[in-house]
């Protein structure tokens, strides 16, 4: 697997998007953009033979705090290590940037995502409940990882 991890765009993140069946509501150019508007933010997008099959979204939080927002991997190319490759770019990204820490959400219906971040040494650091949530699946638990 030839895999390049390099800068990309919104354009990059919609075309992903539109191959994963995990959102519901689909990301749009607006936004996007509205949630990264005026922050110091990161776009990575994983290629293989030049077509976009991953990204990982973050934006800072204070200049002290980062926050991996979105991510995404094809299906036809998961259980291939791309998230985690995403992952550790976008962390030393974040050191080289002198983000000490970085923040994540996820909930209990992407256990792929939770195993990921706990194998990777983040830590559960708090619950954000969604009253409309009767069996615990789209609350959201909030991870940490000390860079520094």
């Amino acid at each position: 697997m030839d895999l390049i991890i390099e800068m990309g765009t919104i354009d990059d993140v919609l075309l992903v998007d539109a191959s994963t069946p995990e959102f519901e509501q689909q990301h749009t150019q607006q936004s996007i953009t509205a949630r990264l508007n005026a922050k110091t933010s990161l776009i990575l997008v994983a290629k293989i033979k030049g077509l976009v099959v991953a990204y990982k979204i973050g934006y800072a939080l204070s200049e002290n705090v980062f926050y991996s927002w979105l991510g995404a991997v094809v299906p036809a190319y998961r259980q291939q290590g791309i998230a985690t490759q995403l992952r550790v770019y976008q962390e030393q990204w974040a050191v080289n940037s002198g983000y000490s820490c970085i923040n994540v959400k996820s909930m209990n219906r992407y256990p792929g995502m939770l195993q990921l971040l706990i194998n990777s040494g983040y830590q559960i650091h708090g619950y954000q409940a969604n009253e409309d949530d009767k069996y615990g699946e789209n609350g959201k638990i909030l991870f940490i990882k000390k860079l520094i």
